[in-house]
């Protein structure tokens, strides 16, 4: 199977510098690595051509995000199965055997992503993906291993693998002939969601997406927006209101306003957080969505199997329920 490592890069010279030597010598003879770049200015391309001559470059002509940056890119390339990584993961020994076993083994399996870790702290899950992402009713992503900001310690707990509803575009592994059929990410997301979006259009056509415990990577996270940013809560916010849009089978509008009520109560959370400048990007959100609905959403989706896409109903409510409640019962 033809494995292509493909690292997106805006200005992360700083980044290369510390992971891809460690990505190419665990990576040996196991797949061809590219870098696609966001046309960054930090000397991250010449960094590259001086240091790799084994790392091939695709330069895209203006920073086109997350999932402009990918489609446009990966036009460029031919392999059976895509590895796409974050400039900021460490990977382990053996990582990628695991992964590509899956894909030789079982062709319904469309999308895999591993264990991934925290970077400073690497025996508790990393924020982003964890051990397997999974949505609730209303749109609200999670992980096994992380609901929000509560992490989980790695004891183990999720140590087999399964099924998943979405994986983690930090570590993202997908044939491309599931890419393609699926015409790629949605590039009016730019940035965040974009993974589950093109998870859920993979699951309503049949595709079975997997977590594979035995390979591991590290993530340091927020290297492009922390999660202190507004920017990131109203992109987060407003491509979540689109992906549900664009892929619920049924009771949409139903969904659609349950979601502004419990935007409303998370807003109030963020208020007593003291964090105004995030309700003012959840506000934006809502009003980027449905004031522009039909310039931004109006999106043809494939729908060939009706799925249950959620396994719990309201996990904003789970998460208050624990991280508050049990304050008293304690």
């Amino acid at each position: 199977m033809n494995l292509a490592i493909v690292i997106l890069n805006w200005n992360g010279k700083h980044l290369l510098e510390k992971f891809l030597p460690q990505l190419l010598e665990k990576s040996k003879n196991q797949g061809k690595t590219y870098v696609i770049d966001n046309n960054s200015t930090d000397e991250s391309v010449q960094y590259i051509k001086s240091n790799f001559n084994n790392v091939t470059i695709i330069k895209n002509y203006k920073n086109l995000g997350y999932a402009g940056g990918y489609n446009k890119g990966l036009k460029k390339i031919e392999a059976d199965l895509y590895c796409l990584i974050n400039n900021d993961i460490e990977v382990s020994t053996g990582w990628l055997s695991p992964v590509i076993n899956e894909f030789k083994t079982n062709p319904l399996t469309k999308i895999v992503q591993p264990k991934i870790l925290n970077y400073t702290k690497k025996s508790y899950f990393d924020y982003s993906g964890a051990a397997g992402g999974f949505i609730d009713y209303l749109g609200y992503p999670y992980c096994d291993g992380r609901i929000h900001d509560k992490i989980q310690k790695d004891d183990g707990q999720y140590d087999f693998n399964k099924k998943i509803f979405w994986a983690s575009g930090a570590c993202f592994f997908i044939r491309q002939e599931t890419f393609e059929k699926h015409l790629g990410f949605d590039e009016r997301f730019f940035a965040h969601m974009e993974e589950i979006d093109l998870c859920w259009r993979v699951n309503n056509s049949g595709g079975t997406i997997k977590y594979i415990y035995e390979s591991t990577v590290f993530h340091v996270g927020g290297a492009t927006l922390n999660s202190n940013n507004p920017k990131k809560t109203f992109l987060n916010f407003r491509n979540s209101l689109l992906m549900l849009d664009k892929n619920l089978t049924k009771n949409k509008y139903t969904v659609l306003i349950l979601r502004m009520i419990f935007d409303g109560l998370i807003g109030i959370y963020f208020l007593f957080s003291f964090k105004l400048s995030h309700i003012i990007a959840i506000i934006k959100a809502h009003l980027a969505f449905y004031f522009r609905k039909q310039k931004l959403f109006n999106v043809k989706n494939q729908k060939t199997v009706k799925i249950k896409y959620f396994n719990t109903r309201f996990i904003f409510l789970d998460y208050i329920k624990e991280k508050y409640l049990s304050f008293f019962v304690n």
